[in-house]
C-alpha cells in the first residue's frame, strides 16, 4: 500500500510541476566508472553493494547501537521552523540516546538526531565502516556524521554548508530522498547568507500555487535501503523522509577545485558567523527580509526562465 501511495505522490509531482527522475542505481561500481560517470560530471547514484562487506552490514542493528552508544544525552530536531532568532541547528530538546531509539522503536516521532558525532560517545563504531577510497580520494576521516529518525520525521530541503562529496549509508529501514542541482537554488527559494530552502513549502507535496517557481524544477528521486549508500556531489540539494524508524552514517570527501574549498571556508566561517550575528540582533526582521528575497529571487528566475 505504501509503495502504491508513493507511486500516486510521484505521478502527482510529475505533472504538477516537479520533474523527478528516477536515480541510477548499481551493484558494484569501478573506480574508473564512477569517476567518469558520477564523480566528474557530479552526478547521483546509488550503490547497493558498496557496505555489503562492512561489519557493520550485519552488526548495526537498533540493539546494537544503545548497547555501544548508551544513555548519552544526545540533541534532537523536529520539523518546526527554525526560530528566527536562534543560531543555525539549534536543537529543539534533549534526551538519552537509549531512550530516544526506543521511542523511533515504538512509535511514528518527528524527532530526529542530526550531525551524530561517533567519534566523541562511540569510538568503536569507527571498526565498522569502511571509506570507499578506491573510488575517490580526500575524505575527512574524522568528520564522519550519524542521523537518526523516526518514522514520518523529515530533514527539510538544504545542502551541506561544507559542500563535501558524501557517501551516505542506509541502515534498519528506509528513506525516502529528493535531489535537486545547485543551479535550481533560486527557484528552490534559498534563503540568503543560508544553505536551506524556504521552510513555508513541503517539496513532497508542494503548492505550486503558492510556489510557482518549483513548477518545472528538475530532479532526482530515489528510495534508501538497508546497506545502500547515496552518492551525493558537493553542493547538491536534498530532502529526505524516514519511512522506517532508521539511522544513517554519512562520510564526507573534499572535492579536489580549489574554488569548491573556498566557497566552503567562506560558508563556515563569513557567512555562517554573519548570519548568526544577524539573527541576534535583528530577530524576525531580519529573518522576514530573508524570506521576501527568497521569494523574489525566485519569482525573478522563473520569469527568465532560468537556469537556462
Amino acid at each position: 500500500m505504501l509503495t502504491f501511495l508513493l507511486l500516486l505522490l510521484h505521478i502527482y509531482l510529475f505533472f504538477m510541476g516537479l520533474h523527478l527522475q528516477p536515480i541510477d542505481v548499481v551493484e558494484t561500481i569501478s573506480a574508473e566508472d564512477f569517476r567518469t560517470k558520477y564523480l566528474l560530471p557530479r552526478k547521483p547514484v546509488v550503490i547497493k553493494d558498496l557496505a555489503r562487506n562492512w561489519p557493520a552490514y550485519q552488526k548495526w542493528t537498533m540493539d546494537y547501537m544503545k548497547e555501544i552508544v548508551g544513555d548519552v544525552e544526545v540533541p534532537l530536531y523536529d520539523s518546526s521552523k527554525a526560530d528566527p532568532a536562534a543560531p543555525i541547528n539549534s536543537a529543539a530538546a534533549k534526551m538519552k540516546f537509549t531512550e530516544y531509539i526506543d521511542l523511533i522503536n515504538e512509535k511514528p516521532t518527528d524527532l530526529r538526531i542530526f550531525l551524530f558525532d561517533p567519534l566523541k560517545s562511540a569510538p568503536q563504531l569507527l571498526e565498522d565502516y569502511i571509506a570507499p577510497k578506491d573510488l575517490m580520494g580526500g575524505f575527512l576521516d574524522k568528520y564522519p556524521n550519524m542521523f537518526f529518525g523516526g518514522e514520518g520525521s523529515e530533514t527539510f530541503l538544504h545542502y551541506d554548508i561544507d559542500l563535501a562529496h558524501i557517501f551516505h549509508t542506509h541502515f534498519n529501514g528506509r528513506k525516502h530522498v529528493l535531489l535537486f542541482a545547485n543551479k535550481w537554488k533560486s527557484r528552490l527559494y534559498k534563503i540568503p547568507y543560508a544553505t536551506y530552502a524556504l521552510e513555508d513549502y513541503d517539496i513532497s507535496q508542494p503548492d505550486f500555487e503558492e510556489f510557482p517557481a518549483l513548477d518545472g524544477v528538475e530532479g532526482i528521486e530515489c528510495f534508501l535501503e538497508h546497506g545502500d549508500t547515496l552518492f551525493m556531489p558537493t553542493g547538491w540539494w536534498h530532502y529526505m523522509k524516514y519511512l522506517d524508524g532508521s539511522f544513517s552514517i554519512s562520510q564526507r570527501a573534499w572535492d579536489k577545485s580549489w574554488g569548491v574549498k573556498a566557497r566552503s571556508l567562506w560558508n563556515l566561517t563569513v557567512q555562517r558567523n554573519f548570519d548568526n550575528f544577524m539573527k541576534a540582533r535583528f530577530k524576525k526582521r531580519y529573518m522576514d527580509w530573508k524570506e521576501r528575497k527568497a521569494v523574489e529571487r525566485a519569482n525573478f528566475s522563473l520569469k527568465k526562465g532560468l537556469p537556462k
